[in-house]
C-alpha cells in the first residue's frame, strides 16, 4: 500500500482511539435512559402569550432553532424518547398554533424534537427547570426573548443573531453550458458585485465566515470560465466577506435559490437579463415574484451512492441544492477534492474509510454492519471520488452534514429516509387547520380560485362567495399565506391605456395662366375713299376670325362690358374673373375706321395652402378592443326592380385599437385608423359625391408616452400647358404674340402620429 500523505499512521491510531471510545459513550447514554411524558400548553396573560411545558424522566440537555422559514421553533433533546406524552396538542393558545413531538433514531442514540409552530411574529425564551423544558412565548419581533428586569431567562442554548447571517458552504459545479459558485448561506443576505482587472468580487454584507471556508479553490483541471474561487474576510472589516473568482471574459450573474446565491458565469451574450423587462427609465417594470417555494427536506437524511460524471447532466438543480458539505464533492458528481495516489490490496474497508477521512479533513462515522476489503489502484484522482468509488464497490451509501460523512448499507440509508419522508408526512397531516377570507379586489375570484388550487395540500378546500367576491380558503397556515400571496399577486389593477391619434393633412397649390387675344379689320373701299386704285382688286377687307359669341370681350370698350363683335385673330385667353387674375383691353383705330385693332392681355395666379388636423382618443383596459368615430352617413339612390331605395355611405374619422401592455411596461398596440370624406368636386352622373379615404392599419410597440409616426403619404402634382398658333408661336419673341402659357403645382401630405399612455402605471405595474 503506497499513499502520498505522511499522516496514515497517526490517522489510524486516533481512528482506533475513536471506535474504541464509542462503546463507552453508548453505554454512558444508555444508563440514563430519558422519557418524555407529558406536553402542555397554556396563555399566560390576555395579549397572546403562551407558555409550552414539556416534562421529562430526567432533567433535559437541548438545542433550539427556528426553521428557514421563521415560522416555527424546533428544539432538540438528545438522549431522549417519548413515552406518555401526546404526539400532538392541536389547540391554539396566544401566538401558539399547536405543537409536534417526535422521537427519531440518530448515531448516538434516540433524540425527541418540539416543534412549536407560531401564528405570527413573537418572542421566545427556552429554559430548563428541573425535569422540565420550557418554552415562553410572547408577541413582539421574532428572535430571542429580550432580557426585562426581573424576566431575564436562563438558556441552555440560543440561536444565532437573526441579523448576521453564516455561510455554511462556498463550492463550485462546471457544467457543458457555465460554471457556478453556490454559496450557502443560513438566511438571505445583501450583496455587491464589483470587477477589478478581470476578477470579480462578490461582496457579502452581515455574514460571517467560518475558517475552515477560507480557502481558495483551484478549478482549472475543469477546463471552464472559471479558474480559481477565494473566499475569504476582509481585513479590518466586521461580518463581511469577500468571493473572489477568476473568470476573465465571461458574463456573470447572481441569482437567489433560496437562501443560496448561485453566480453563474458563461460566454460573453449567453446568459438572459435577470431582469424580466425594463422600463422607460431603465428600471423594470413588472418583476417576476416567487409565490410558492415547495417544502425543504433538511431534517431527512440525504443518502448518496456516488453519481457517475456522465450523468451529472441529468441531477435536479433541488438535489444539487441540498449537498451542503464545504469539503466533499457536489451531488451532481463535480470532485473537488485533494488529488492522490492509492494502491490497496485487500485492504479493510474501515482502514480506507478512516484513510479518506483523515486526507479530506472530514469525520466518516462507519455503521457496525459495513464490513468486507478493497483492492483498489489510483493515480492522481480526488480524495471524493475515491470514496465514491469505494462506496459504489460495496454497494454503500453516506449522509452528509457539514463535514461529518455516514457510512452504512444503502438498503439501511433508503430506509431511514422513507422513515423520515413518512415523519414529514405525518407532520402535515397533524398539523392544524386554519380558515382564511381573501378578498378579490379586481380579479374574478372565481379566475384565482383556479390557479390557486395547486397551491393546497390534500386536506385543504377553497370556494368563492359570488356576491362579495371573496375566496373561503381553508388549509394549513403554511398553504394559506402562498395562496395569500398568489392572491395579491395576480389581484392587481388591469392597465388602462389612453390612446391617442393625430391625423395631420396639410395640402398646397399653385396655378399661373397667361393669355392673349388680339385682332381687328381693315376695309380698302370706295365707300371709306380709300380704293386700291386697281381693276382688282378695287376694295380688300380683311377681319379677325378666332371670335365667337362667347370671346370673353371684357376691357375693349370703355362704354361697354362687352364687344357684340371683337374681330379677335388671336384668340387665346386665361380665365379671369371675379376675385380670379386681371385682364387689360387696348383699341385702336382710324379716323373713317378704315383700321382697328384691338389687343386684350389677360393673366391669373392662384396659390393655397390647407391643413387639417383630427386628434381622436380614446381610453381602455389592456388587451381590449376600443373603438372611436365621428361622421356623417351620405344618401345614394339605386333604381331597381322594386323601385327607388335609398342607401347610407359612412364618410367618417374612426380610431380602432387593441392595446397589450408588456411587462417592461411598453404598449403593444394592433391599430387601425381611417379619415373618409365626401368630395363634392368630383360626383356621379346623378351628382352624388365621391368618398376621399385615408387608412392606415398596423401592428407596433411603442414605449408609454412616447410618440411614433405610424404612416404617412405625400402627393405632388405639377402641369405645364401651352397653348399657341401653330408656326407663329415657335417665333422667338413674337411666338409670344401667339401662346397662352398655363404652370401648376399641387401638393399633398397625410402624416398618423400615435401616442400610448398608461393612466394607472404604478398602480397595474408595481412601479
Amino acid at each position: 500500500m503506497r499513499w502520498t500523505s505522511p499522516r496514515l499512521s497517526s490517522a489510524i491510531a486516533l481512528g482506533f482511539a475513536l471506535l474504541a471510545s464509542l462503546p463507552q459513550s453508548a453505554a454512558a447514554l444508555g444508563a440514563q435512559p430519558r422519557y418524555a411524558t407529558d406536553i402542555r400548553v397554556s396563555a399566560t396573560d390576555d395579549a397572546g402569550a403562551a407558555q409550552v411545558t414539556v416534562s421529562f424522566s430526567s432533567a433535559p440537555t437541548f438545542s433550539a432553532r427556528l426553521d428557514h422559514k421563521r415560522r416555527r421553533l424546533i428544539v432538540d433533546v438528545p438522549g431522549a424518547a417519548i413515552k406518555g406524552a401526546p404526539a400532538a396538542v392541536t389547540r391554539r393558545t396566544g401566538v401558539v398554533g399547536g405543537v409536534l413531538a417526535q422521537a427519531f433514531d440518530t448515531p448516538t442514540g434516540k433524540t425527541t424534537r418540539i416543534m412549536v409552530t407560531l401564528v405570527k411574529d413573537a418572542e421566545y425564551a427556552v429554559r430548563a427547570q428541573g425535569d422540565d423544558l420550557v418554552l415562553v412565548f410572547r408577541p413582539g419581533p421574532l428572535g430571542v426573548m429580550k432580557e426585562r428586569a426581573g424576566t431575564a431567562p436562563r438558556t441552555t442554548s440560543a440561536p444565532e443573531s437573526d441579523q448576521v447571517a453564516r455561510v455554511s458552504d462556498v463550492r463550485f459545479e462546471h457544467t457543458s453550458l457555465e460554471d457556478r459558485v453556490l454559496i450557502d448561506v443560513s438566511h438571505t443576505v445583501r450583496f455587491a458585485e464589483s470587477v477589478s482587472q478581470g476578477r470579480r468580487t462578490l461582496r457579502l454584507q452581515n455574514v460571517r465566515l467560518p475558517e475552515a471556508l477560507s480557502r481558495t479553490l483551484d478549478t482549472t483541471a475543469f477546463g471552464g470560465l472559471v479558474t480559481a474561487v477565494s473566499s475569504y474576510k476582509p481585513t479590518g472589516a466586521e461580518n463581511e466577506v469577500l468571493i473572489d473568482v477568476d473568470a476573465a471574459g465571461a458574463d456573470a450573474r447572481v441569482t437567489r435559490r433560496g437562501s443560496t446565491l448561485v453566480w453563474s458565469f458563461s460566454k460573453p451574450g449567453s446568459l438572459p437579463s435577470t431582469l424580466t423587462g425594463v422600463g422607460k427609465d431603465g428600471g423594470a417594470a413588472r418583476k417576476t415574484r416567487t409565490v410558492h417555494v415547495e417544502q425543504d427536506f433538511s431534517d431527512v437524511p440525504q443518502v448518496f451512492d456516488g453519481v457517475p460524471s456522465g450523468m451529472a447532466e441529468q441531477v435536479s438543480e433541488a438535489n444539487e441544492a441540498a449537498a451542503v458539505s464545504n469539503v466533499v464533492m457536489g451531488q451532481a458528481g463535480r470532485f473537488t477534492g485533494r488529488r492522490i495516489d492509492l494502491d490497496l490490496k485487500d485492504a479493510d474497508i474501515h482502514n480506507v474509510l478512516r484513510l479518506l477521512a483523515d486526507v479530506g479533513r472530514v469525520n466518516i462515522v462507519t455503521a457496525d454492519n459495513v464490513s468486507g476489503n478493497v483492492t483498489i489502484r489510483m493515480r492522481n484522482v480526488p480524495w471524493d471520488q475515491a470514496l465514491d468509488v469505494v462506496l459504489q464497490a460495496k454497494s454503500l451509501g453516506m449522509v452528509r452534514a457539514g463535514n461529518m460523512i455516514r457510512v452504512a448499507p444503502l438498503a439501511e440509508l433508503e430506509k431511514e429516509r422513507e422513515m423520515a419522508i413518512a415523519r414529514r408526512k405525518q407532520e402535515m397531516q397533524l398539523a392544524p387547520i386554519e380558515t382564511r377570507l381573501i378578498p378579490v379586489s379586481y380579479a374574478d375570484a372565481k379566475d384565482i380560485q383556479a390557479r390557486a388550487k395547486d397551491l393546497l395540500s390534500e386536506r385543504g378546500t377553497i370556494a368563492v362567495d359570488d356576491r362579495t367576491n371573496v375566496m373561503i380558503v381553508r388549509d394549513v397556515a403554511g398553504n394559506l399565506n402562498q395562496i395569500e400571496e398568489l392572491t395579491r399577486s395576480l389581484d392587481t389593477q388591469t392597465p388602462q391605456v389612453l390612446v391617442e391619434a393625430r391625423i395631420v393633412e396639410a395640402t398646397s397649390n399653385y396655378l399661373r395662366d397667361v393669355g392673349i387675344q388680339w385682332g381687328g379689320d381693315a376695309t380698302f373701299s370706295s365707300a371709306t375713299g380709300n380704293p386700291t386704285g386697281l381693276a382688282f382688286p378695287n376694295s380688300v377687307g380683311m377681319v379677325g376670325g378666332a371670335s365667337d359669341t362667347n370671346t370673353p370681350t371684357a376691357g375693349l370698350s370703355p362704354f361697354s362690358n362687352s364687344v357684340p363683335n371683337p374681330n379677335f385673330a388671336v384668340n387665346l385667353p386665361a380665365t379671369v374673373g371675379t376675385g380670379q387674375g386681371g385682364a387689360l383691353g387696348l383699341t385702336f383705330g382710324s379716323i373713317d375706321n378704315t383700321i382697328n385693332l384691338a389687343v386684350r392681355l389677360s393673366a391669373a395666379e392662384s396659390s393655397g395652402m390647407l391643413r387639417i388636423l383630427s386628434s381622436p382618443r380614446i381610453l381602455t383596459l389592456d388587451n381590449h378592443e376600443a373603438r372611436i368615430s365621428q361622421g356623417t352617413l351620405i344618401p345614394f339612390s339605386q333604381i331597381s326592380a322594386q323601385g327607388v331605395q335609398t342607401t347610407f355611405q359612412e364618410a367618417k374619422l374612426q380610431l380602432l385599437v387593441r392595446p397589450h401592455v408588456t411587462a417592461d411596461g411598453s404598449v403593444s398596440m394592433k391599430v387601425k385608423i381611417n379619415r373618409d370624406e365626401p368630395d363634392f368636386n368630383q360626383t356621379s352622373a346623378r351628382g352624388d359625391p365621391t368618398i376621399l379615404k385615408r387608412e392606415a392599419e398596423t401592428n407596433l410597440l411603442v414605449m408609454d408616452g412616447h410618440t411614433a409616426v405610424i404612416g404617412g403619404i405625400f402627393t405632388r402634382n405639377t402641369g405645364r400647358n401651352l397653348n399657341q398658333v401653330p408656326f407663329f408661336g415657335d417665333i422667338p419673341l413674337i411666338g409670344l404674340l401667339f401662346q397662352r402659357r398655363r404652370a401648376s403645382d399641387t401638393r399633398g401630405e397625410l402624416v398618423i402620429f400615435l401616442t400610448p399612455r398608461i393612466v394607472n402605471r404604478s398602480e397595474a405595474l408595481g412601479r
